[in-house]
């Protein structure tokens, strides 16, 4: 282990001993919920009223881990956008996921997830409770579980190798329960630009494997020391790894990945933005050729 991490893993253990009256036993997220009524009547709206409120506590006062949560909560949003009522407790729904996690050092944060999902059907009567259970499938509390699993294993990827995988499993058990539901809409594996079994299947198999090993390294060993005086070449190296192991087995992965859409599009900005001042532009036409949705991003880049 090199120095500069051996400090900065010295710097987080203080952090978190420090910090332990406060977190040791808090919960993952600290989630922001927004809601969008527009296109329901005013009846629905009506019975929808506390919605939002219910939602964002019961994503903030679960804990949905079974270790203890050491460090900050992991900011995300949740924003949902009603599209129908087909009774007085049926609704369908899009959902836009997005989640963040600091970069060491800094006052500045890292896009993890940011996620468009356009269907999620489920019942809701005016206050009903919301329970937190990890058993029985809930087509609406379920759905919040399953990104509630997804934000917490990509924040545990980024700061351990593989740290997120007990996560994406419980992740995948909620989407195979789903599959059988009434609501069977989203969760069962279908080609599409993002799937939810797809997903999570992804990420459990193993072909993904070095993708996620390389994840951790752009964060912990990329991001985090970027602005590290005599640390931005070391940063740049971890950050083009990604690009060019991707690159190299192109071929031999499916382009339609629900995961490789996800990780893109939360990070094709990033990369132009980190890797603007590198010396060798090549990875520029690597990422066009491994990340061809945002290709207009990369050859403004290259300008």
């Amino acid at each position: 282990m090199n120095f500069e991490k051996t400090m900065r893993n010295f710097s987080i253990a203080i952090l978190i001993v420090l910090s332990i009256p406060i977190y040791l036993y808090s919960q993952e997220l600290d989630a922001t919920v927004i809601v969008n009524y527009e296109q329901l009547q005013i009846a629905a709206r009506e019975r929808l009223e506390n919605f939002k409120n219910q939602v964002q506590d019961y994503l903030n006062n679960n804990k949905f881990t079974r270790q203890n949560w050491e460090g900050d909560k992991i900011k995300c949003t949740f924003n949902i956008f009603f599209t129908a009522a087909s009774d007085e407790v049926t609704y369908s729904a899009q959902l836009v996921v997005v989640s963040q996690r600091p970069i060491y050092n800094t006052k500045l944060n890292s896009l993890m997830l940011n996620i468009l999902d356009n269907s999620w059907g489920f019942r809701y009567e005016k206050n009903q409770s919301m329970y937190f259970n990890q058993t029985d499938f809930d087509p609406l509390t379920s759905l919040l579980d399953f990104y509630a699993y997804l934000i917490i294993g990509f924040d545990l990827d980024s700061f351990y190798k593989l740290g997120g995988s007990d996560l994406f499993q419980k992740a995948l058990d909620i989407a195979v329960r789903g599959g059988t539901n009434r609501f069977a809409e989203g969760w069962q594996l279908k080609s599409s630009t993002y799937n939810r079994r797809g997903f999570v299947d992804n990420l459990l198999n193993a072909k993904y494997l070095q993708l996620r090993n390389d994840i951790f390294d752009y964060h912990y060993n990329g991001l985090d020391i970027y602005y590290e005086k005599g640390l931005r070449a070391k940063a740049h190296e971890n950050m083009v790894k990604l690009v060019s192991n991707l690159f190299k087995v192109k071929d031999q992965i499916d382009p339609r990945s629900s995961f490789i859409k996800v990780f893109f599009d939360a990070k094709s900005g990033e990369f132009i933005e980190y890797l603007k001042d590198y010396s060798d532009k090549e990875v520029f036409n690597m990422l066009k050729k491994v990340d061809t949705p945002h290709i207009s991003k990369y050859e403004e880049a290259l300008k």
